[in-house]
């Protein structure tokens, strides 16, 4: 019995430490912000919920969205929050409700690639701009 015992040994051994390395040739990821503003110049009140409007009405919340590579291949999907109203001018115009533009924030993860594009609820995708300027993010501006 101790004999087998000791050819099984190594057996049981290389298949705990996942012999040949499983998810070894996995890409590594890096969290980042799918970041988009959409300049739809709508009046209502800075900070509070949004979606846009007019053309721009599949920009909301719970609009099905893809990050992509240059090939077309998924990287990431999900699903837009809600916007955030944000103030079109910097100017203090003395009004509670002023002309603004909708900023939608989503987390991703995704591999390093020479550049993004950004798909929204199947309609044609846009280039996403690699921004550090408020910590990693991918940047669109609508329209552009």
């Amino acid at each position: 019995m101790r004999r087998s015992t000791m050819t099984l040994l190594p057996l049981l051994v290389a298949g705990l430490t996942g012999c040949g390395a499983v998810g070894a040739a996995q890409e590594k990821v890096s969290p980042t912000t799918v970041r988009v503003l959409v300049r739809d110049i709508n009046i209502r009140a800075a900070g509070v919920d949004c979606a846009g409007t007019g053309p721009f009405q599949h920009f909301h919340n719970r609009a099905p969205f893809r990050v992509l590579d240059p090939d077309g291949a998924a990287l990431a999907s999900g699903l837009l929050p809600a916007g955030t109203a944000v103030a079109a001018f910097a100017e203090d115009l003395g009004v509670e409700r002023l002309p603004t533009y909708c900023e939608f924030a989503v987390p991703v993860r995704v591999p390093q690639r020479a550049s993004y594009r950004l798909e929204v609820d199947g309609r044609p995708t846009l280039d996403l701009t690699p921004d550090d300027s408020e910590g990693p993010a991918l940047v669109a501006v609508v329209p552009s």
